[in-house]
């Protein structure tokens, strides 16, 4: 049965799915262009190159039930870069077949996501594990996000903080277009909050502002997704789904 994606721009879906060690699997290898596997043939570690398989070929799996076509004649590509209008270096697109959808891939050490909705959108999912944070914080934090991140109890507490504001700015900036390539330090992201929050990227020719909210994903992972703030009127309703 084909899925539809509601019209309402306020709805985004997120999936999720596992990731093994490998070895890579025939069916979704058999998915990818050439240039993908060329890429995966490139990757120095295994778990590496298969959760970007798996990922590439869960969301071709994933947008064939959105588009009425079937996984194989899924053309991902990028849209330019809206930083420098690179073609390279852009968000995901979907290049084939004609679609309004926008897109974001994330993929992390036993899971990936894809995200999509009818305007930008960003997803990141990361591996909860241990961080250098107090080295990290001065380049990647805001002062503020530093005072609720450090002053967290040690242990899984502050690394949940970190990884709370690191996903929430991946998300915003990857749904802007331009990956972790601004300051770090200049977007912030109220950590002290679990409910969304509004974000400002300050990447010109981009919405000012950005609605970015926590995902539900198991406690092995921290996860985030994001959206335009003047898409969602104030609401972000999203749709979490596990992909088997």
């Amino acid at each position: 049965m084909t899925l539809i994606l509601e019209p309402d721009t306020a709805v985004a879906h997120a999936w999720w799915w596992r990731t093994g060690d490998g070895p890579i699997a025939p069916a979704d290898l058999a998915l990818l262009s050439k240039d993908e596997r060329d890429r995966a043939a490139r990757f120095v570690h295994v778990r590496t190159a298969v959760g970007y398989v798996a990922g590439r070929a869960a969301s071709r799996r994933i947008l064939s039930e959105l588009l009425d076509v079937p996984p194989a004649e899924i053309g991902l590509g990028r849209r330019p870069c809206p930083g420098c209008g690179d073609p390279l270096h852009g968000p995901p697109a979907v290049l084939h077949p004609d679609s309004p959808l926008w897109i974001s891939i994330s993929h992390t050490d036993g899971c990936g996501m894809l995200a999509v909705a009818r305007v930008p959108v960003g997803v990141d999912v990361e591996v909860v594990r241990e961080f250098p944070i107090e080295e990290l914080a001065p380049t990647t934090l805001t002062e503020s996000e530093r005072r609720v991140v450090l002053g967290a109890p040690g242990g899984d507490a502050r690394t949940q903080a970190f990884l709370r504001c690191w996903t929430r700015k991946e998300a915003v900036l990857k749904a802007v277009g331009v990956g972790i390539t601004t300051d770090l330090s200049a977007v912030e992201t109220r950590p002290e909050s679990s409910g969304p929050a509004v974000v400002a990227a300050g990447v010109p020719g981009t919405p000012e502002s950005w609605t970015v909210m926590d995902l539900a994903v198991p406690g092995t992972w921290a996860a985030a997704i994001s959206v335009p703030a003047e898409a969602d009127g104030g609401h972000l309703d999203v749709r979490l789904h596990e992909h088997a």
